[in-house]
């Protein structure tokens, strides 16, 4: 479990693609403060397991799953990347749960100035969309991000200088894909009221008296 509050900007060293499987080598030096040998590291708000470690550098194994709904095979040698260790029970949580479980991968639709900050308009995939809230909380690359807007086939997000100069997104442009990462607690009770899952075969209307019934009101 992390909490989307980037720790450093780590860089991509190596990355070994096999046709079901991947390996990646990062530098790094705040995340492997106190890391050993299975412990979990967010890449881009990919969580992945250290295989192998040194003083700078860390190398953790990619599923096939995780290179299907991430962009990690996009990554290269020399690429920036966020990095966060998992969390603590005695950490403050300063932005959100984030399980560093990728739902999906959107795009940069536009960035605009707006005063100090700089907002991202982000495409998603409509079945994405269904859980993302305005007002809510959304990880993008890993980063716990508050919602302004969703519309029909994006959402927009607000960065300040701080978010922008010390994560990826200060990085990326126009058209640059991002890990998606919509809130924890939303999904699950979603999956509970049976509604936007795509495996649900008994949908249940939202009413006054299903809430009764579920102990809601």
């Amino acid at each position: 479990m992390f909490t989307g509050i980037v720790e450093e900007l780590g860089m991509v060293r190596a990355l070994r693609l096999l046709p079901e499987s991947g390996q990646l080598t990062l530098e790094g030096k705040k995340v492997l403060n106190g890391t050993q040998i299975g412990d979990s590291i967010a890449i881009n708000g990919v969580c992945l397991t250290v295989i192998r470690q040194s003083e700078r550098e860390f190398t953790v194994d990619v599923m096939a799953e995780t290179l299907a709904k991430t962009n990690l095979t996009e990554l290269k040698s020399g690429s920036r990347v966020n990095l966060e260790r998992a969390l603590q029970l005695q950490t403050r949580l300063g932005g959100h749960l984030v399980s560093g479980h990728v739902d999906g991968v959107g795009n940069i639709r536009r960035i605009t100035p707006w005063g100090i900050a700089q907002v991202y308009e982000i495409t998603a995939p409509p079945a994405l969309l269904s859980f993302v809230l305005p007002k809510g909380s959304i990880a993008i690359d890993g980063i716990s991000l508050t919602v302004i807007d969703v519309e029909a086939e994006y959402f927009t997000v607000s960065l300040i200088p701080h978010t922008f100069e010390q994560t990826t997104l200060g990085l990326k442009g126009i058209g640059s894909s991002v890990n998606l990462e919509t809130d924890l607690i939303g999904k699950y009770v979603a999956r509970f009221m049976g509604l936007n899952t795509a495996t649900s075969k008994d949908k249940q209307a939202l009413s006054l008296g299903f809430l009764a019934d579920h102990g809601f009101a």
